[in-house]
């Protein structure tokens, strides 16, 4: 095997460090070449990740240099398109890891056998999860709909495992095409210039990825439990944009977190996070529905409203409350957005607005450098009500209290709305109820504006909406 070149298919693993189809090719192989299928239909509602993209693919690249092995960007329709051409070529063997996503795995399948039907030699590994997203279910044989019960069984099946050594790439006899094609990595970055305000907060690559998640276990871990919650300081480990492009592997986090002597409330918490990213992928391939529509189907006949004046205000974060538009504001500035808020702005959209939970999933979609289906999906169809253990849709989250609480000083509000900053914290989270002579340089309306809806009546309508599902 070794005399034939080994090929690579990268899609969102861009690592070193447990990445097993590259340790394997370059253990078995003398001349190992890896390609990226660049399409860009799949990025059209996901504006922010090319920029992401661009960074990734091009520290990837160099750092692939350093171990002899050549990376290959190509642009196509289609992966079909690129595996016919290779499946035509010869001497050679291919590997990738696994994504999961119901139509990726469909790809794996169909293309297993056209390359068994061409005799060519291939290899797919276990992707970027702690279990493949088809082994975990109940006793009855049945998938998992409530994530406590899930994670538990999954937690223990991965650790009755055991922990398999990591594979290492060896570094090749010379660089070697294979593709002889590739594009201009500059052509990727988007039109629209916003990204570039992203330098600012992120570094796209292993390791970045590989210093913060440490960084975090030894410094945040313990504390997370309750700083999770509070948006104006690091209370979060931000690592979900490096897994999402596979700069990191979630075992390697893992096996991080168990190095710490005191497993406490927080290291809990944080391990609690890593199995909701299981359980989204687990639901999504069993329910491959819920990517196109609700899981539970009573919602089809939610009375959602259709207003396209305030669908804009919550995406410019000019709602008029405070801890909405803050958070929008985060998510446009920075390519990110602090968990609790993006519960609390899912809420105000689906709740308050009562705009179907689709526009917000593509806005998010469009605008995270984190995006990744299982979860973003997943994570709005919770918030709706309309998913798998989700959050009943009559918990409505009270902007103004959750300001309050969360947010006591307004340091996260004043952070992102500046035109907020001479408010006193009384007023910070209600900023209506300000008299004009209180603070010489706002006025309500128009320094910032008044509140698009009422919440106790918009509360109301929400109510007797979800009411009429029942009927």
């Amino acid at each position: 095997m070794k005399k034939n070149i080994g090929i690579v298919w990268l899609r969102n693993d861009f690592r070193i460090l447990k990445n097993d189809a590259l340790a394997y090719a370059s253990q078995n192989h003398d001349h190992v070449s890896a390609f990226y299928i660049l399409k860009k239909k799949d990025f059209t509602n996901r504006t922010a990740q090319l920029w992401w993209l661009y960074k990734s693919l091009k520290n990837f690249k160099e750092k692939l240099n350093q171990f002899n092995i050549n990376f290959e960007i190509v642009e196509a329709k289609s992966y079909k398109e690129i595996f016919e051409k290779i499946a035509s070529k010869k001497n050679f063997s291919i590997y990738w890891n696994k994504v999961y996503e119901p139509d990726y795995l469909l790809f794996d399948k169909k293309t297993s056998n056209l390359l068994e039907s061409k005799k060519i030699n291939f290899k797919i590994f276990k992707g970027n999860l702690l279990n493949d997203s088809n082994e975990i279910k109940k006793g009855d044989n049945t998938p998992y709909k409530v994530f406590t019960p899930f994670w538990r069984t999954a937690e223990k099946f991965y650790l009755d495992k055991g922990f398999n050594k990591d594979q290492k790439i060896k570094i090749c006899e010379k660089k070697t095409n294979f593709l002889n094609r590739s594009i201009d990595l500059e052509s990727i970055l988007p039109k629209r210039k916003w990204y570039l305000n992203f330098e600012k907060f992120w570094n796209p690559s292993e390791e970045a990825a590989l210093e913060n998640t440490k960084y975090f276990i030894k410094n945040g871990l313990s504390d997370y439990g309750k700083n999770r919650d509070i948006p104006s300081i690091e209370g979060t480990s931000k690592i979900s944009p490096y897994l999402s492009f596979g700069q990191i592997h979630i075992e390697t986090i893992w096996k991080e977190c168990q190095k710490i002597k005191v497993k406490d409330n927080g290291y809990r918490k944080y391990l609690n996070e890593l199995g909701w990213r299981e359980f989204t992928h687990s639901l999504i391939n069993y329910f491959p529905e819920m990517l196109k529509g609700n899981l539970r189907k009573d919602f089809d006949h939610f009375p959602w409203q259709e207003n396209e004046k305030h669908l804009v205000a919550w995406k410019k974060g000019m709602t008029g409350y405070p801890i909405v538009d803050a958070g929008m504001r985060e998510l446009y500035e920075t390519g990110w957005m602090h968990n609790r808020v993006r519960m609390v702005t899912a809420s105000f959209l689906v709740k308050h607005l009562r705009i179907h939970w689709k526009e917000g999933e593509k806005h998010f979609r469009d605008c995270l450098l984190d995006f990744n289906e299982a979860s973003n999906i997943a994570g709005w169809q919770w918030v709706a009500g309309c998913g798998a253990d989700a959050a009943p849709y009559f918990r409505i989250f009270n902007p103004i209290l959750q300001g309050e609480r969360f947010d006591p000083q307004g340091d996260y509000v004043k952070k992102w709305i500046p035109e907020l900053s001479n408010v006193p914290k009384k007023f910070i989270h209600k900023p209506w109820e300000l008299q004009e002579e209180d603070v010489i340089s706002f006025e309500t309306g128009k320094s910032y504006p008044k509140p698009i809806v009422n919440h106790v009546e918009a509360r109301n309508a929400a109510l007797a909406a979800f009411k009429s599902l029942r009927k």
